[in-house]
């Protein structure tokens, strides 16, 4: 999620703060918890954002998908978590670049190697073992398609899921990542949403800004608020915007040589206080029993993890999926 800068205010990110009740005090999200959200459908365990490591993830026990999105030159919107294709495909160029037909010769899997730094490009040949599926040179596992291991429409991913909540990040267009760029892709994300009637969906970015336009664009789907948004909640008091249900933030953020606290305790439970869930990515700090038991124990109402295989173990292991006091 909030990968890149935050301004410099959030130093402050410790203080507490004293905010209004929100009239987000009937929000389902908070009945749903803790969630064991597959990020990018489990990424150290799965090829990044393709069907088979949705249905993989799913069938391991994931209650969320969580995924990102981009828009082609002939405005679709696909399924994955970079500006460009270079790091996961055999392609190269940014989306933007790309017509959808384009897009669907690519072997999404291309890259995949599993477990830390799954993504390297300097491994023999033999640790890409889904390499080859999705253009037809290996056979697909069994109960999977080709068209599993290729990069996905959101359409084809919604119409597959039909039931199961799912968070989608809008990502921008080019390395430059402006404003304007990550606007225009919530404009397309928009037009397509409007009519889906499902309100299992939340939708987020970094940039506060597409984040307001979607939401003027398509009112009726939930939010998580961009750097701004959780900067004025955080520290000011106020709103995140409106139609808020979650703060999807790292349990740490180093800015230049301080390692501030933004998953806590007192965060976690002033959000709840006040009707929003609170969804923590690990991107920043690493994944552990550890680390999600004392999220658990901290009471966030999911964890958007890269391994949604083993974060399930953790939680069967749990005599109550849902810590004392939470």
């Amino acid at each position: 999620m909030l990968r890149r800068s935050l301004p410099a205010i959030l130093a402050l990110a410790g203080l507490a703060v004293a905010a209004p009740v929100s009239a987000a005090a009937t929000n389902p999200w908070l009945d749903r918890r803790p969630l064991n959200i597959a990020h990018q459908g489990g990424e150290d365990e799965f090829p990044s954002n393709t069907m088979y490591a949705f249905k993989k993830a799913m069938r391991a026990g994931a209650d969320m998908l969580e995924l990102d999105v981009g828009v082609t030159r002939d405005d679709q919107v696909i399924v994955m978590h970079d500006t460009t294709v270079d790091r996961v495909t055999n392609g190269h160029g940014t989306i933007r670049s790309k017509t959808l037909r384009q897009i669907r010769r690519l072997d999404g899997a291309y890259w995949f190697s599993g477990g830390d730094d799954a993504y390297r490009h300097d491994r023999k040949r033999s640790a890409y073992r889904f390499r080859g599926v999705a253009t037809g040179k290996r056979r697909p596992p069994k109960g999977f398609t080709r068209k599993d291991f290729r990069v996905p429409t959101l359409r084809q991913v919604l119409r597959a899921f039909p039931k199961v909540p799912i968070n989608i990040e809008i990502k921008g267009r080019t390395k430059k990542e402006t404003d304007a760029e990550y606007i225009a892709n919530a404009v397309v994300l928009a037009k397509l949403l409007k009519p889906v009637k499902r309100r299992d969906l939340i939708v987020v970015s970094f940039h506060q800004k597409a984040i307001d336009r979607f939401h003027e664009l398509a009112p009726r789907v939930a939010l998580a608020p961009g750097i701004d948004g959780t900067a004025n909640w955080l520290l000011a008091g106020g709103s995140p915007g409106p139609d808020v249900v979650a703060f999807q933030l790292p349990i740490t953020y180093t800015l230049g040589d301080q390692t501030l606290s933004i998953t806590t305790p007192e965060n976690v439970a002033r959000a709840h206080a006040e009707g929003y869930a609170w969804h923590t990515w690990l991107s920043n700090d690493g994944e552990s029993r550890a680390t999600w038991g004392q999220l658990l124990d901290w009471c966030v109402d999911g964890v958007m993890t890269a391994r949604p295989v083993a974060f399930e173990r953790l939680l069967r292991e749990r005599r109550h999926r849902v810590a004392p006091g939470c």
